[in-house]
């Protein structure tokens, strides 16, 4: 005979998919409140690098990749500044479809880089 506290499968499997997706959704809050400083911090990053730029060693080359990466990095934070954190994983889930290869690639170096930095003494 069951307890009567004990709910069937079905009435645990929708307990925890509830569970885990309030989870999910105040991790995304959290992380959602944190795109403001991230932003800031990219574009502290692209600024020290503007005024670095022409100073480093290499010529114009250098210093024409190194304005580029500044920009890049500015750009990001703009991205970041605008979008909330379903519409950067609706984003990444578009640009996967469209370019599985890479994005595979990419995985996959990610995925080797940090098993190295995670297995170093």
């Amino acid at each position: 005979m069951p307890t009567p506290n004990a709910l069937p499968a079905d009435g645990i499997t929708a307990e925890a998919k509830a569970k885990a997706s309030g989870v999910g959704q105040m991790a995304a809050d959290k992380i959602d409140e944190k795109r403001g400083a991230a932003a800031g911090g990219l574009d502290s990053a692209a600024d020290i690098l503007h005024d670095k730029a022409d100073t480093l060693p290499g010529g114009e080359k250098v210093a024409s990749a190194a304005h580029t990466a500044a920009d890049a990095l500015a750009s990001t934070a703009e991205y970041i500044r605008e979008n909330d954190l379903k519409g950067m994983m609706a984003d990444v889930q578009s640009l996967v479809k469209k370019n599985p290869g890479p994005a595979l690639l990419t995985a996959a170096a990610l995925g080797f880089l940090v098993a190295r930095t995670f297995s170093r003494d």
